[in-house]
């Protein structure tokens, strides 16, 4: 039984010193993306559930308008999912988004999009 903890320890002692190695070696980067550092974008927004019902309201703080659409996704696998049509968050615009299940929500989440 004493080897059994011997090999144990040893084994935890050497996993936690290559994880510590694999940490301590630079890995190569993804360069940033100068447009999205230079053109701010996307609508904040504000997720309110209760009970079956949805609400969501987006801010847009920028000059460029942002397309957000709502996605809610049922718990129930009877209950059917919907996406809302994009709807224009124009500059300092706010925007009210609903969206509805017959039983429980599941998910929700926003998705956005430039203008065209």
């Amino acid at each position: 039984m004493r080897l059994s903890r011997r090999m144990a320890s040893l084994s935890v002692a050497a996993a936690l010193v290559l994880t510590l190695a694999y940490e301590a070696v630079p890995h190569a980067r993804v360069p940033a993306d100068d447009h999205a550092s230079a053109d701010p974008f996307g609508a904040a927004c504000r997720i309110r559930v209760t009970g079956s019902r949805v609400t969501v309201y987006c801010h847009n703080p920028y000059p460029e308008p942002d397309r957000v659409s709502l996605h809610v996704e049922c718990a129930r696998w009877w209950d059917i999912d919907t996406d809302s049509a994009p709807v224009e968050a124009g500059p300092a615009q706010t925007v009210r988004l609903t969206g509805r299940c017959w039983k429980e929500v599941g998910d929700v989440w926003i998705s956005h999009g430039r203008e065209r």
